[in-house]
């Protein structure tokens, strides 16, 4: 069955208003959406698309999107459903970066911030079991795991780098049987030079032009985020901490409180997490200009951001089939994800301790530095929070947004006690 434009519209529009609690939920609804509800989508399809948005760098629920619109109606489809995933979130963001500029400094609305902080710290814990579990089923996989956090928490390793390595080990270390015998024929490749082409020169174009006109603070916002799109496998929270490396220590466009604030919030959206970048992007353009080039600068990360969706996908949709029948790359793709659960790791002890103490000094050792926070410096609002959001998520089960609207309302009473 092929949907019309109107029809298309409608109902990705709902997912994109209805897509809160992260990919999970998002590929649940979309699954209830697009293949129980409709038949527009059949159950093999739909599993096949998934593992090929698995594969790809950025935001796998927003690509699945993509890749359905584009099944149903082609480019236009794709783009349609694509931009109606991301742009609900996007325009959330945007007001909460409104009103963080203007009231995140008032002490009340900080004491609220603190239960959102410690409510994150609990949040990514969450996400590291659940990938833990489908990620690390053998020893090699935990060892990879556990490389992959020495290598980012003591010897500070760039994350690119990590998942590189990762991948070529699962990659030449695959003992299974390799065939090709039942793999369908390849698609003709007339069109794909060209539709590379294009989507490279709309993607970096804009890029290249604010670099030339002298644009310092878009063009290195732009082409960070651009940077950052190639390596996002494994969801949002596998490149935080490379992200807040870069954006905190190296830029210093925001502050680590910033930062953990604007995962708080990214995670009260609709839309995928990895649009904490744009907030991170409107945050910076609003200290360095104001208004006007907090817009200009979230245009830009959205732009460096999810530009790039579309030509994985308009790419590798086409061959499919292919790739699905290559039993190496979903080896490589496994000791990524086993990577990532070490890089996870890392985040969820950066957050823990940031939250927790006022003082982390650093102690090295030649090539190792790790952190030391000072006991005395310990937060004891900040840790009773904590272990009372981890209370609502893994014993009541409470969802991540009601969970971060009682712990925001909980920080601003302890504030005035």
């Amino acid at each position: 069955m092929t949907p019309s434009l109107s029809e298309l519209v409608r109902v990705f529009g709902r997912i994109g208003l209805l897509s809160f609690g992260g990919p999970a939920a998002q590929i649940s609804l979309m699954h209830q959406e697009l293949v129980e509800r409709r038949p527009w989508l059949d159950e093999q399809a739909y599993l096949r698309a998934l593992s090929l948005c698995m594969l790809l760098p950025g935001p796998e629920a927003m690509q699945l999107a993509t890749y359905a619109g584009w099944r149903l109606r082609g480019v236009t489809g794709g783009l349609i459903a694509g931009a109606l995933f991301v742009l609900p979130g996007a325009f959330v963001i945007a007001i909460l970066v409104g009103l963080y500029a203007a009231f995140g400094d008032l002490p009340v609305v900080q004491a609220g911030f603190l239960g959102v902080k410690a409510t994150v710290i609990v949040i990514v814990l969450q996400a590291l079991r659940n990938l833990s579990r489908k990620a690390l089923t053998d020893k090699q996989h935990r060892v990879i795991a556990g490389l992959g956090f020495l290598a980012i928490f003591a010897l500070n390793l760039p994350f690119p780098l990590i998942i590189l390595a990762a991948a070529i080990w699962g990659y030449v270390t695959f003992n299974g049987e390799v065939t090709t015998a039942d793999a369908p024929p390849a698609p003709q490749a007339k069109g794909m030079l060209g539709t590379a082409a294009i989507w490279l020169a709309l993607w970096l174009g804009p890029l290249l032009a604010l670099t030339l006109a002298g644009q310092k603070l878009l063009s290195d916002l732009g082409w960070f985020f651009a940077r950052l799109a190639v390596v996002t496998f494994g969801g949002a929270y596998a490149v935080l901490a490379y992200m807040t490396q870069t954006v905190v220590e190296k830029y210093q466009w925001v502050s680590t409180d910033q930062m953990i604030d604007a995962l708080g919030l990214a995670e009260t959206t609709p839309g995928p997490l990895i649009l904490v970048t744009q907030f991170v992007a409107m945050l910076t353009g609003q200290i360095n200009g104001g208004a006007p080039l907090a817009i200009a600068a979230g245009a830009v990360a959205l732009w460096a951001t999810f530009v790039p969706c579309f030509l994985w996908i308009f790419l590798a949709a086409p061959y499919l089939d292919q790739l699905a029948s290559r039993p190496r790359l979903s080896a490589a793709l496994h000791g990524i994800t086993a990577a990532v659960v070490g890089v996870i790791l890392n985040l969820s002890v950066w957050f823990s301790l940031n939250v927790l103490f006022q003082t982390i000094p650093q102690q090295s050792w030649g090539p190792v530095t790790i952190p030391r926070p000072d006991p005395a410096t310990l937060d004891p609002a900040a840790l009773i929070l904590t272990l009372l959001a981890g209370l609502l998520i893994f014993k009541f089960k409470f969802g991540m947004a009601t969970t971060l609207a009682i712990m925001a309302m909980i920080g601003t009473g302890i504030h005035f006690l």
